[in-house]
């Protein structure tokens, strides 16, 4: 395991040598490597060509990248954090008040997988603090409970500088800030995205002003500032699709909707394919024997996790639909494989089917949910991923060339077919937006007793298939 160390650098001549000696010889967990990101933000000083020395002694461990013009601590991390390889990360500064012998603690919760996010707190004290000024300890305070209100969290040190990661999380989070405001902005954020945030306590050796302290008033109002705007956005994704599948999760209604069409059809044993951020997840889990969950993407299966803690009768794995191996530890176990808006995503789905099959016991049902005639394929269907959409003929030839007996095929959601055409098709827009979603979902009472008067076909199908 690789653990990238971050660090934004901006004239810090007379410290820059020793802190990267701490950094470079600073205890890690036992089969741990290192490597370290110096972003310098267009230091007048000595600072970069310090760091081309070092990094010339240390090949391969220190990289050196060089903003052309200063833009801020925010935008140096971002930068970092582009560039990082490691599976987990640590913002380091490029002074001397934070002590690198404290990375065990600040890695320990991330290795032991109990938590996301662990912040190095200078507040709870079981170590040294330096101590300095009393409206700069209030000002800390005062934003931190700001934060804590917009994140709905309990931090008792959200300025810290010591945030340990794992890289994939917060690569995926767009930071904006390119100042201070970073640490605000990148806590609320993962508040939100239900991060599993840690603290351990830390020891902390200030600096004062005259020793080149560089937050000052005016950041602490920028800070406040940021808290405001992202108490109330959803930015929270790099990647629109995960964007748009964050927005289903705020559609519960909904996902009962669609979770009560195919529950008469779910057995004891359950294999989910696509399980996502857990939206039907959770509406199914309850009362099975055996749920297993699984998804691509390691961040979806994280959030999961959060969401579904405490279901003793859950597990969550990764697999990818189309590769025959990932499926060979459930062989002949299941007798229900739910795989919903998942096939369409797959160039190989008579693989993905033939992996379906292969679970099953005989007699186990597949439930399989497409999106409905190409006709309507638009801008919706491109962000996330669709390589097709099907029809019920071509739906029925593929679950039957995989070796299915094909039982009945479904019709779900007519209601949001037109506003499915004009957003995607027409206008060509990538989203449907959060507030719409939201009202939609408190009229799903009307739509699941109307939506079958509807003249036009369904935006889904669902395919309920035997394995003989």
């Amino acid at each position: 395991m690789t653990v990238s160390l971050l660090m934004a650098l901006y004239n810090e001549e007379e410290f820059i040598s020793a802190i990267l000696d701490r950094v470079l010889h600073a205890p890690l967990l036992e089969g741990m490597e290192r490597e370290v990101i110096v972003v310098d933000d267009a230091s007048t000083d000595g600072s970069a060509q310090l760091v081309e020395e070092i990094a010339a002694r240390h090949p391969g461990v220190i990289r050196l990248i060089r903003h052309p013009h200063n833009q801020g601590k925010g935008a140096a991390i971002r930068t970092a954090l582009r560039e990082a390889r490691g599976e987990l990360a640590i913002i380091q500064d490029a002074d001397l008040e934070y002590d690198p012998r404290e990375y065990p603690k600040l890695l320990r919760p991330l290795v032991d997988g109990v938590a996301d996010v662990v912040y190095g707190s200078r507040f709870m004290m079981s170590g040294e603090r330096r101590v300095l000024y009393f409206w700069h300890s209030l000002a800390n305070h005062l934003l931190t409970t700001a934060c804590n209100i917009a994140a709905d969290l309990n931090l008792t040190d959200m300025e810290t500088c010591y945030k340990a990661f794992r890289t994939a999380l917060v690569q995926s989070i767009p930071i904006r800030s390119d100042r201070f405001g970073i640490e605000p902005e990148l806590t609320i954020k993962l508040a939100k995205r239900q991060a599993r945030i840690y603290e351990t306590p830390i020891s902390y050796h200030g600096r004062t002003y005259e020793e080149g302290k560089k937050i000052g008033f005016w950041d602490a109002v920028q800070a406040l500032t940021v808290i405001l705007r992202y108490w109330a956005s959803r930015d929270l994704y790099t990647d629109t699709g995960q964007a748009i599948l964050d927005e289903f999760a705020a559609t519960p209604k909904f996902n009962r909707w669609m979770a009560d069409t195919i529950r008469p059809y779910v057995g004891k044993r359950v294999l989910e394919i696509g399980a996502g951020m857990g939206n039907l997840t959770r509406q199914l889990v309850s009362g099975r024997l055996r749920y297993v969950a699984t998804d691509i993407d390691q961040e979806h299966l994280a959030r999961l996790r959060v969401r579904t803690q405490h279901r003793t009768n859950l597990s969550i794995h990764l697999c990818d639909a189309a590769r025959p191996a990932d499926f060979g530890a459930f062989a002949g176990q299941m007798d229900t494989v739910i795989c919903l808006n998942v096939l369409e995503h797959i160039p190989e789905d008579l693989q993905a089917l033939q992996n379906i099959h292969s679970v099953l016991m005989p007699g186990g049902r597949a439930i399989i949910l497409v999106p409905q005639d190409q006709k309507i394929y638009g801008k919706m269907d491109e962000v996330l991923g669709h390589c097709r959409r099907y029809s019920k003929q071509q739906l029925q030839a593929r679950v039957e060339e995989a070796g299915f007996r094909l039982e009945a095929i479904l019709d779900f959601n007519r209601i949001s077919r037109p506003g499915w055409y004009i957003n995607g098709k027409l206008l060509r827009r990538p989203t449907l937006g959060r507030r719409r979603l939201k009202l939609f979902d408190q009229l799903v009472w009307l739509w699941r007793r109307i939506d079958h008067r509807f003249p036009w076909p369904s935006v889904s199908i669902i395919a309920i298939c035997v394995k003989p």
